[in-house]
């Protein structure tokens, strides 16, 4: 019996009965999620909003850390179950403040949905001098997972949802120059190793969490229309990518393939809640269902294998508890 997602020996999909088209609704239907904790981040927009939601109406208790925290009560405004905090997932000292608050109420976190994350921004750092791509949508991922650590390991039962990206097929990581000293910055290479990174830690996390009965897993949402990830990407580079014509109209054929903000918050409400991955873990899936391995050249459907090596890994783990300052054992 294969133990672990190493080299991708896991990423076999699991026909679950669920496609490109299932939305929220269809993969929550008949789960009660009655007594439990979760915390979604980026949680009151997108498919963050979706997916906290979807786990309140099936009687979750959501906490959504947000950095705007009166827009954050806008966007929330009606949904029960539903508590906002403060944190920033640009300032390290943010993120301990909130977890430090989070486990001083002694509560299990049952569900722990790393959802918040920025694409096509600029070439910014943090205060650790931390290029802004890996620092908010990995390391902060990473700190937050490990801070909470205690209240994961408490509820005997918890998922850890990482969304990453297909996205991820534009970079593996490169660990001689993460934070573009030495190299000219690329908003998308950033972005491509950002969720490289993703995928790596959600490997190395479930193999060393299973033991304390805390599963992790990564996922790509799809291309999803109506978020704000777009939000501060130049018309040039939509064009580039022919998503648009000169005039910056989006293509009919792109209009066509991308999904609703319910079917892009499927995967994670899946991940976070089907019974199917009750004795699986560390795996990368889309649409739903566990992706396969994708072994071509060009950036299509599935996980790249350099996602997925033990090495890189286990370097990536190391290398960001440097980053970090401090370890996270489990």
């Amino acid at each position: 019996m294969k133990q672990n997602n190493y080299q991708g020996a896991l990423q076999t999909p699991l026909h679950s009965g669920f496609n490109a088209t299932s939305t929220t609704a269809d993969v929550i239907k008949g789960i009660d999620l009655t007594g439990k904790i979760a915390i979604v981040t980026g949680g009151n927009t997108g498919i963050g909003l979706e997916t906290t939601s979807t786990l309140a109406a099936a009687g979750a208790t959501v906490i959504v850390p947000a950095r705007d925290i009166e827009k954050a009560k806008r966007n929330l405004q009606g949904i029960p179950n539903v508590e906002i905090a403060a944190m920033d997932l640009m300032d390290p000292a943010s993120i301990d403040k909130f977890a430090d608050t989070f486990l001083a109420s002694g509560r299990p976190l049952h569900l722990l949905i790393n959802n918040a994350g920025i694409m096509w921004v600029p070439l910014r750092r943090d205060s650790r001098g931390i290029e802004s791509q890996l620092a908010t949508n990995y390391l902060a991922q990473f700190q937050l997972t490990a801070r909470l650590w205690p209240s994961l390991k408490k509820a005997n039962g918890a998922r850890v949802v990482n969304v990453s990206s297909q996205g991820h097929q534009f970079a593996p990581f490169d660990f001689e120059d993460p934070n573009f000293l030495y190299r000219d910055y690329e908003t998308l290479q950033s972005y491509g190793q950002s969720k490289t990174a993703v995928n790596l830690f959600t490997m190395e996390l479930d193999n060393r969490a299973k033991a304390s009965n805390v599963r992790a897993y990564s996922l790509h949402p799809g291309s999803i229309g109506g978020t704000e990830l777009g939000r501060e990407a130049p018309l040039e580079l939509f064009q580039k990518m022919g998503f648009c014509d000169a005039d910056g109209n989006m293509l009919p054929e792109v209009l066509a393939s991308l999904k609703t903000i319910s079917q892009g918050a499927a995967t994670t409400v899946w991940c976070a809640t089907s019974p199917l991955l009750n004795h699986t873990g560390g795996v990368y899936c889309e649409d739903a269902d566990v992706a396969a391995l994708a072994t071509g050249e060009s950036t299509s459907g599935g996980v790249k294998p350099y996602s997925l090596q033990e090495s890189s890994a286990k370097h990536l783990w190391t290398l960001t508890e440097e980053m970090m300052g401090h370890q996270f054992n489990c």
